[in-house]
């Protein structure tokens, strides 16, 4: 029987962006700032281009360890 190893990695959504530019400056902020991050989204950027139902919404993913953090540094953006 295989035993768990540590806590398992889960990743967890920190930011919904309704585009791909801003979804990669709240990626690169993350990034700079030593959280690894992921982009998740409904559709390609090339054929969704203008936001429809949601299509074009961009969520931004963290490790769930890295989330606390992640918030932390994307609400001081938003209070700059």
């Amino acid at each position: 029987m295989n035993k768990p190893v540590g806590k398992s990695k889960k990743m967890v959504e920190v930011y919904r962006a309704m585009g791909e530019t801003e979804a990669l400056f709240i990626k690169n902020l993350l990034e700079d700032n030593g959280v690894p991050s992921m982009l998740k989204a409904n559709a390609a950027p090339s054929i969704h281009v203008l936001a429809v139902d949601g299509m074009a919404e961009v969520k931004v993913m963290v490790w769930e360890s890295m989330a606390k953090k992640a918030r932390q540094l994307i609400e001081r953006k938003d209070d700059a």
